[in-house]
């Protein structure tokens, strides 16, 4: 009687990877201190003794609150090679909602950056049932409060570097990640130890050669964290940001010679219009992943030229992981007058465009993008009705509208919800985005609806002026009959806001439900 082969959880592959070189520096923190592979990987173990200590294993869950530090990724890779699953909070969520999700995930353990000791504080006093215990990760100021006991200290206590063994098996989650919404809980979608694990083992950051050397500058708890795994386990180097700089980001890849950056596509956006931007080396870098949210093709196109070969853009959701990409040649001669595309399918992925009712659609035709893959969610957190309406057969039904060409090339059209109402028919807010970002006077710019009293919509912008450029030049007049012009009536606004900046999700998404609660101009 045969039997299986042991499971190698993602972890484990990791720190084998740390232990063939335990010198090179592995992580720099935000300070300047750099961490080797040998203590990443012995604070790895220790945490893992640790949490197992307080209870940590199959079956429970860890909530992390933390900012961009070493200790953070240490802590995850732990929880995850103890055997628990993981619930990455994002610094900048709502206390409220906070305390929803991890009230929501029977969160056992919670792990917070002493730095966010009031955030913390505000989570648990939003729990209405019994609360987690609480550990620190390193002391907290002098004069706060206590939360728990402090978990780096009680690494530092331990006589040895224990040897942990990994306990997750294929089907156990590694994490709940939390999508959607900003009201109640969000969905907690699970994602299982075994496709992410086999995705991070073709390690796609190591074929270039030379072992890549990424900036992290947005959240761990998003995809800066996963492609901190691709880097480690790749052999390469991780240097955090605490947050995202445009000027530091830019001194920093010439500094460090960083070779990998992952951006959404505003903060590309922000990069490109830097005053400094021209004027920096950025030669080492040799991928720049984006995604998260659609790109601009004009401002793509600004990016390929300004950059070189060196894009890749990824479409992707947690439902689903990795779905497609754009290479160098998908960015090489965009037209600035049509859809950007996602790329094609990536290795082991299945597309469909599908119509309400099912039924395949041709090259060319709009409809649901169905995605069948190894990496499919196991299914909502706690919900069962969700789940029924998203995995169907096999198939993740994304919500997102998109069609194919005749190489299999992908293109979004907009999210199934993510569209503005209005008389006479939908504005799709991504297609008059694309218009926006082609105009000279603009740097950025977000398209949501309003709600009137009468529950009609109207079409809203945000917009941020490009550098030499002022609210004269992007007066309402002006803007309607630019897109009057190029889109019909239909997408002509009945407000614009002009903004420094466009305010973002805690993952870098602009954050629309914000937008909407502005105060409405005076035309």
């Amino acid at each position: 009687m045969s039997s299986q082969p042991p499971f190698t959880s993602y972890v484990e592959l990791l720190l084998a990877a740390l232990a063939r070189d335990p010198d090179r520096p592995a992580v720099t923190a935000p300070d300047g201190n750099t961490v080797t592979a040998g203590h990443l990987s012995a604070t790895v173990h220790r945490m893992a003794a640790v949490l197992a200590a307080h209870g940590a294993g199959r079956g429970r869950t860890v909530s992390v609150l933390s900012r961009n530090r070493p200790d953070a990724l240490a802590a995850r890779y732990a929880v995850n090679l103890a055997g628990a699953r993981v619930v990455l909070l994002y610094d900048g969520m709502a206390a409220e909602t906070l305390s929803r999700v991890v009230e929501s995930a029977d969160t056992t353990l919670l792990l917070v950056d002493p730095d966010l000791h009031d955030t913390a504080r505000a989570l648990l006093d939003g729990f209405t049932g019994p609360r987690p215990q609480v550990m620190t990760l390193g002391p907290l100021p002098a004069d706060a409060a206590p939360l728990g006991p402090d978990l780096l200290a009680a690494c530092a206590a331990l006589p040895d570097t224990p040897t942990v063994a990994g306990t997750a098996r294929p089907e156990d989650d590694w994490c709940i990640r939390h999508t959607g919404g900003t009201t109640g809980v969000p969905k907690g979608v699970q994602m299982a130890h075994a496709p992410f694990a086999a995705m991070l083992a073709q390690a796609p950051l190591g074929a270039a050669g030379d072992p890549p050397r990424l900036l992290a500058c947005t959240s761990l708890a998003h995809m800066a964290g996963i492609m901190s795994d691709l880097t480690l386990v790749a052999g390469g180097t991780v240097v955090l940001h605490r947050d995202f700089d445009p000027a530091a980001v830019l001194s920093t890849v010439a500094r460090e010679r960083i070779t990998h950056l992952w951006l959404l596509p505003p903060l590309l956006y922000r990069l490109l219009d830097d005053p400094t931007f021209r004027t920096t080396d950025l030669g080492s870098l040799t991928r720049i992943t984006y995604g998260g949210c659609p790109a601009s093709a004009p401002r793509m196109r600004q990016a390929a030229e300004a950059f070189g070969p060196v894009l890749y853009g990824w479409y992707g959701q947690s439902e689903a992981m990795a779905i497609t990409e754009a290479g160098p040649a998908d960015h090489a001669d965009i037209r600035p007058d049509a859809p950007m595309t996602v790329g094609r399918p990536l290795p082991g992925v299945t597309l469909a465009i599908r119509d309400p009712e099912g039924r395949d659609l041709p090259p060319g035709e709009p409809g649901e993008v169905h995605v069948r893959s190894a990496g499919a969610m196991r299914g909502y957190w706690k919900r069962p009705d969700l789940t029924a309406q998203v995995l169907r057969g096999g198939w993740v039904h994304t919500g997102d509208v998109g069609y194919l060409d005749t190489d299999g090339r992908l293109y979004l059209v907009d999210r199934l919800k993510d569209v503005i109402i209005v008389v006479g028919g939908h504005v799709h807010p991504a297609e008059l985005e694309d218009l926006l970002h082609a105009h000279p006077a603009i740097a950025h710019a977000a398209v949501y609806g309003v709600r009137t009293p009468d529950e009609t919509e109207e079409v809203h912008i945000a917009l941020v002026p490009a550098p030499g450029h002022s609210a004269d030049d992007l007066t309402l007049p002006t803007l309607r009959t630019y897109i009057t012009t190029h889109k019909g009536a239909l997408y002509a606004p009945t407000a614009i806001h002009l903004l420094d900046a466009i305010p973002l999700t805690p993952v870098g998404k602009p954050d629309k439900n914000l937008l909407r609660n502005l105060p409405h101009p005076t035309p």
